[in-house]
């Protein structure tokens, strides 16, 4: 018994020592001895090779299911009144007035959006266009080869057996250092020592989270980097954005108070750092809210907000409406791109489906988080533009970078029902067309709606 102690002691000993010098030390320090750099280049190879051996699986096995595409509905993309104009001169001449055949582009619409609508696809994972060895990203291929097999059993191995306790022992030091450093740190009467420090402990406690993902990530245009004073507002897709974007410098964070362990980093991290925490009762009030926003934004020595205006995640597709609150507290916008690799891992986090804790276990037993961050130029409102109108260049500028689809959709669909704004917009648009206008005030919509 005490020689199987003396090996676990040995066995423990050994692990951290690798833990502390090989990795948290130069993740805090901004290094890298360049293990995650190879390790991610030998992963493209084996999905390399996947990808191959599964095409030719196909081929050898016919009967294997192929996997559907995303977006099985070809759209036009075109407005509504170019749509129907091709179905109004077959049937009668151009002119404002109304058709029967304009029921058919409706029609047509309603039957697109119960086949293949653009929003509830965006809060279901992405799919693939080949196999990443993941069991849980597809079921059908695992079986083609015995090498294919033997390679994923090896691969269960070492996201499970090597990577898993890895990641798990970097997250509890990462947590365990931002709760202890960031309390030590509010006990200093405020200074500049006491923001430098407050800094460093959070710069260095997301590295060390980040490396505890294998995170690579690709920073763009790093000029463009938000500034003190200024608002950051980015796509989202996980809760992980905040690690990623915190892992190149600090943000004060806003948010709603928790409790719990939670509540405790909270805690600790309000001490040092002016951070933005409303209670349950207050996220109800948005005077309450802008005014502490606003004020937070006027003092320029303070940390730039981090906000993510579509309020919930988006599956790495696409680009949802942003929330016109955000944009109006005033100061400098500073848009964020980011982009995930879906070929080491889904990032998306579908809270309907999966709790926190569930979520985490699933980005802790994938191969790797591979990002790219662009940093784009600031950017204010201009003269005639309304809140509602500058959020929506923003998210137009910050979906033509990350490569995502532009929509106009509320996030807010995941959970609710359609607004009866977006409703009557529509109405709007037809009503427009059917009277030969080209903007339908309320009064004339309201008239042409009794």
């Amino acid at each position: 018994m005490d020689d199987l102690w003396a090996v676990a002691v040995g066995v423990f000993q050994a692990w951290m020592f690798v833990v502390v010098f090989f990795i948290m030390l130069p993740a805090m320090c901004g290094l890298s001895l360049g293990v995650t750099s190879v390790y991610i280049q030998i992963l493209v190879k084996i999905l390399e090779w996947a990808t191959i051996r599964i095409q030719r699986g196909r081929q050898e096995q016919p009967s294997v299911p192929v996997p559907l595409p995303n977006g099985i509905i070809e759209r036009a993309g075109g407005s509504m009144e170019e749509e129907m104009a091709p179905l109004r001169n077959s049937v009668s001449p151009a002119g404002a007035e109304f058709s029967l055949s304009d029921a058919l582009y409706f029609y047509k619409e309603g039957v697109e959006s119960m086949v293949d609508d653009q929003v509830t696809q965006r809060f279901s994972s992405e799919e693939l266009a080949s196999w990443n060895l993941l069991t849980r990203t597809n079921q059908n291929f695992r079986y083609i080869s015995l090498r294919l097999t033997v390679i994923w059993g090896l691969g269960v191995f070492v996201r499970y057996g090597v990577l898993f306790p890895l990641r798990i022992t970097l997250t509890v030091i990462g947590l365990s250092w931002l709760v202890i450093g960031t309390t030590l740190v509010g006990f200093l009467p405020e200074s500049s020592v006491k923001t430098w420090l407050s800094e460093l402990v959070h710069v260095t406690c997301y590295r060390i989270c980040a490396r505890g993902l294998s995170a690579t990530v690709h920073y763009h245009n790093r000029d463009n980097r938000p500034q003190k004073g200024g608002i950051c507002v980015s796509n989202h897709t996980t809760p992980i954005d905040v690690v990623i974007l915190a892992n190149d410098g600090c943000y004060a964070m806003v948010g709603q108070v928790h409790g719990g362990l939670m509540g405790v980093i909270q805690r600790s991290m309000v001490r040092s750092c002016p951070h933005v925490w409303f209670e349950r009762s207050e996220m109800r009030d948005r005077h309450a809210v802008t005014s502490r926003l606003r004020a937070h934004v006027a003092a320029k020595n303070k940390l730039p907000i981090l906000i993510f205006p579509e309020g919930t995640c988006i599956n790495n597709t696409s680009v949802m409406m942003f929330k016109k609150g955000s944009f109006e507290i005033g100061g400098t916008i500073h848009p964020v791109a980011i982009k995930y690799d879906p070929r080491f891992g889904d990032a998306f986090w579908n809270s309907g489906k999966y709790n926190m804790v569930s979520y985490l276990l699933r980005m802790m037993t994938s191969w790797a988080i591979v990002v790219n961050v662009w940093y784009l130029p600031p950017m204010t409102i201009q003269d005639g533009e309304d809140a509602a109108q500058f959020a929506n260049r923003v998210k137009s500028a910050v979906a033509h970078q990350g490569g995502l689809l532009d929509l106009d959709w509320d996030g807010g669909l995941k959970r609710g029902k359609v607004k009866d704004s977006l409703k009557e917009e529509q109405q709007k648009k037809y009503s427009s067309i059917i009277t030969g206008q080209n903007n339908v005030d309320d009064h004339d919509f309201s008239s042409l709606t009794t």
